[in-house]
């Protein structure tokens, strides 16, 4: 990879103009703890620059990254990691982080398989202590590393990171009511890039966060309210009435009381691009014994302005153009698409159909829907649950709501799907996005459990287009049903390299014969109806006829083609993007036991499933990962040779 670009031009500017390079002088973060303000500054440009040249090349989190570079800066000058705890929420504006703690030049790898990974991860540094991938945990998780480090007796400081989107998520909620009433020494830093910043009522909060956090101030403040509160008849009044008054002008200059009222000590707003004073609060909240909450105002983008002007488009990203921030390889139509499309036209013929999300209206394919039926589009934030609950409100009511959330988000719901949304057999359709492994994002997003565990819940039918076609069919039936349904779809397009035939009508439970054969049956669900097709001609070549079945529901399974099939083939392998447990491989199995139960005498029938094993699956691209799992059509078509001759 070649990263002489601006960066490295700059760098020789610097260095013809006698201005040192500061980046390539920080290996951990003592480093810039010795640096004067001027310096961090320039460091400051320097890691912006870096950043931008190293996600303009391998793809990544950009606009977050970029906002959080003097905060990130500022946290390691008042602290020292390992030994203090810094848990970031999401994790993926940790890019800053990396490189400070020692991973500077590995950063040129991320993303990319055996690379550094886009979020926190414990294995790759002690300086990560909590692997976050998922919204609104840090403060959950910071509470239980304070509260274990007040058990041990120990004395550092941990701090959650978090953004003001990841509030909206319940569990966020949840922790900041417990550390409130907890009166554990911890630090909330609230990152907040959506208000603007008005330098005289930050400057005012700043110096009103001063006072409030020196001891003279409150003890003063409390031996006057008891002096005054003895005067006879109008002490304690006049006590109540200075209260009301002074909380009064707090609630206009401090719309967050909400803070302080759960029991944290509220400081801020402050710049979140202001060094000095970032520095200057960090270090008063290191003086308060009790919760603290710090409000930061950050700009997403930060000095990159075309990620100013379009911070949600970089928020995630695939490489691009410098110059023009256009995407280096244009996006076609994907399975996102299609199901915004048809939605909409379905949602033109029935309007009991709404569409809900999960603060991902961009990245699920919700925005002609959300122009077009805007009273019927409900964007709730980053609250999985609350969707799935809410959703299911809207259709005990007689409404159609689809449901359309990335798979590896919807475990974040799973007690509301079966409990709110199966066990009352209600209509609501879970568009389940980014099924099967999504590549460069790693274990966090990866979205190969979801059959597994949907499978498990009674009422719920579970199907996956092998196509685009088949998408919009299946999504038009499933308004049809009365019932909740699940459909699951890759991230990315359909596979045109191979032809599977005329589309046939999706009917409920129904699986679809693409192609008769006689030596062994190919069971393939979703994407990897197209890889069983391009097996079964690497096959055709070996002499091998192949009978390939699109299973298209997992739940109910078509058990009645399936054992056609496998009563003439004896023999059958399994195709799956999903993990090995409990997927389509098992269903066949448990098919082929009930068979074998029921007619002890028959013959007997060989399976063999392709899918993910029980683990977690790393970063890399999709096309790698499968060759790293055995999911390649030239690796299955090798092994079901062996299979079969055995």
């Amino acid at each position: 990879m070649n990263f002489r670009t601006n960066y490295d031009k700059i760098n020789q500017l610097n260095k013809e103009n006698g201005v040192c390079n500061m980046l390539e002088k920080i290996n951990s973060p003592q480093d810039i703890k010795k640096l004067t303000i001027p310096e961090i500054e320039q460091l400051a440009q320097e890691i912006r620059e870096y950043i931008l040249q190293i996600v303009s090349e391998n793809g990544g989190h950009l606009a977050s990254n970029l906002g959080v570079v003097e905060l990130t800066l500022a946290l390691h000058r008042v602290f020292s990691v390992p030994t203090d705890k810094i848990v970031w929420d999401v994790g993926h504006q940790t890019y800053v982080h990396k490189i400070l703690t020692g991973r500077r030049e590995d950063l040129k790898t991320l993303r990319k398989l055996e690379g550094i990974a886009g979020f926190p991860k414990t294995k790759e540094s002690e300086c990560d202590c909590f692997n976050t991938g998922h919204s609104s945990t840090s403060i959950s998780a910071a509470l239980g590393m304070a509260r274990a480090r007040n058990l041990k007796g120990e004395k550092h400081d941990v701090i959650a990171v978090i953004g003001d989107g990841a509030l909206t998520g319940g569990m966020a909620l949840e922790a900041l009511n417990d550390a409130g009433f907890s009166k554990c020494k911890m630090t909330v830093i609230l990152n907040d890039n959506e208000m603007s910043i008005s330098k005289n009522i930050g400057g005012l909060n700043l110096f009103l966060s001063k006072l409030r956090t020196k001891r003279l101030y409150t003890k003063s403040n409390i031996s006057l309210k008891r002096k005054i509160s003895k005067i006879p008849g109008v002490g304690k009044p006049f006590v109540r009435l200075v209260q009301k008054v002074k909380r009064s002008i707090k609630q206009l200059i401090i719309p967050k009381m909400f803070f302080e009222d759960i029991g944290f000590t509220y400081l801020g707003p402050v710049d979140g691009h202001n060094i000095e004073e970032l520095e200057s609060i960090l270090r008063l909240s290191k003086q308060v014994d009790t919760p603290v909450l710090i409000h930061v105002l950050t700009k997403k983008g930060k000095g990159y302005s075309i990620a100013e002007k379009n911070p949600d488009k970089f928020h995630a990203t695939g490489p691009f153009e410098r110059e023009t921030g256009n995407a280096k390889k244009a996006k076609g139509l994907d399975y996102s698409k299609v199901f915004g499309q048809k939605l909409v036209s379905l949602a033109k013929e029935n309007k009991k159909i709404v569409a809900v999300t999960a603060s991902m209206k961009d990245g699920t394919g919700l925005t002609a829907f959300a122009q077009e039926f805007p009273d019927r589009f409900f964007d709730i934030g980053i609250a999985e649950q609350h969707a799935i609950t809410m959703a299911a409100g809207m259709a005990k009511e007689g409404m159609i709501p689809v449901v359309p959330i990335y798979s590896s988000f919807y475990q974040r719901a799973y007690d509301q799907v079966i409990h709110d949304v199966a066990m009352q057999n209600l209509p609501v359709i879970f568009c389940v996005d980014r099924a099967g492994v999504v590549g460069a994002d790693g274990e966090t997003h990866q979205g190969t459990l979801d059959m597994a565990f949907f499978r498990l819940v009674p009422n719920l039918s579970i199907m996956a287009p092998k196509d685009f076609q088949e998408l919009e069919d299946m999504l038009e039936e499933a308004t049809k049903w009365e019932r909740p349904v699940v459909i699951r779809y890759p991230r990315g397009g359909e596979d045109l390299t191979v032809n599977l035939g005329d589309q046939n009508k999706v009917e409920y439970g129904k699986a679809e014969m693409i192609q008769e054969g006689r030596e062994i049956t190919i069971i393939a669900i979703g994407k990897m109806v197209a890889r069983a097709k391009r097996v079964a001609e690497i096959l055709a070549k070996e002499g091998k006829s192949v009978e390939i079945i699109n299973s298209r529901f997992l739940k109910p399974l078509d058990e009645k083609m399936i054992l056609s099939s496998l009563r003439k083939t004896k023999q059958a392998i399994t195709l799956e993007d999903g993990t090995i447990i409990n997927g389509l491989g098992t269903a066949v199995k448990e098919l082929v036991m009930k068979e074998r139960e029921n007619n002890p005498s028959g013959d007997i029938i060989k399976v063999k499933t392709f899918a993910y094993p029980d683990e977690y699956i790393p970063h890399g691209s999709v096309e790698q990962l499968e060759k790293m799992y055995g999911l390649s059509e030239e690796q299955i078509a090798k092994e079901v040779v062996q299979f079969i001759t055995s």
